[in-house]
């Protein structure tokens, strides 16, 4: 599961990517989309847009995880896409489904029945016609405390700052330092401090799940590749309501924090274009 560029050593993983190496080289393979293929990966994105906003109508108490997991797969064979992740090195399931201190990764189970005030993150990740869409949100089972509430809005709104930095002629870190100060931003605003996981971060996207470059979610701006229409990016910044540490259970899958503080995680499938970002995972 581990796969380098170079010097540099990445594992790729169901739902993200964990940077091993802490240098971000400029020396990268970026596949880089024509305006058609574009709109090829935004039929593909439609796909997990949808999917995931079914999954959140039915994901309440009493719900379990591996029922997601099948209508998820239902959701995306039905738009005669396939599921990315089922099978990706060996991960079991359609979708990722991390619930309270489970950050990335999560296995759907049908013994894992949601609960009043859990916190579960969704990520899922469809193929259409050979182009890859991914995403993720974080869902409230029912009434979670204002806190938990918080950070997902924290969380999300670290994700639309790196969105807005996608634009042609920045850096790639622009969007890794703007990730890194909303979510900063927003702790302040709330009176408290986030986690923001750095050891798992974004990646490119296209014909391949995981692709050139990896993108952090912490970072110095105006470094790495240069930013340029027809790139790709998956941006999926990860907060926790504690320390940023986590560490992988025996699964070898699901990533939890350290310390069982709770974690969110938002993600899109975002384009640079010459107007600008495009965000390819909605409806």
């Amino acid at each position: 599961m581990r796969c380098g560029r170079g010097h540099d050593e990445y594992v790729v993983i169901g739902g993200g990517v964990r940077a091993v190496a802490r240098r971000l080289r400029g020396r990268t393979n970026i596949e880089l989309k024509s305006p058609g293929e574009i709109e090829a990966m935004r039929a593909a994105g439609a796909v997990v847009a949808r999917t995931l906003r079914l999954l959140q109508n039915h994901a309440r108490a009493g719900v379990s995880t591996g029922e997601l997991d099948e209508l998820a797969e239902q959701s995306i064979r039905d738009a005669g896409a396939v599921p990315s992740f089922k099978g990706y090195h060996g991960f079991p399931a359609s979708i990722c489904s991390s619930v309270n201190e489970q950050v990335v990764h999560g296995i759907p189970s049908r013994t894992q029945v949601l609960a009043d005030g859990d916190l579960l993150s969704l990520d899922c990740g469809a193929i259409l016609a050979g182009w890859h869409g991914d995403a993720a949100v974080t869902v409230h089972i029912g009434t979670v405390a204002e806190v938990e509430r918080r950070l997902s809005e924290a969380c999300r709104a670290a994700l639309e700052a790196g969105i807005a930095a996608a634009r042609p002629g920045g850096r790639l870190t622009d969007i890794s330092h703007a990730v890194q100060a909303a979510a900063l931003a927003a702790a302040a605003a709330h009176g408290t401090s986030y986690g923001i996981v750095a050891d798992y971060g974004g990646h490119g996207i296209g014909t391949a799940m995981h692709m050139d470059p990896f993108l952090p979610n912490v970072g110095r701006p105006g470094r790495g590749p240069r930013l340029v229409p027809g790139m790709a990016l998956a941006i999926e910044p990860m907060l926790t309501a504690g320390g940023d540490k986590t560490e992988e259970l025996d699964d070898g899958w699901t990533v939890v924090t350290v310390d069982g503080s709770r974690a969110a995680h938002w993600e899109h499938s975002v384009a640079v274009t010459d107007d600008g970002p495009l965000v390819l995972t909605v409806e």
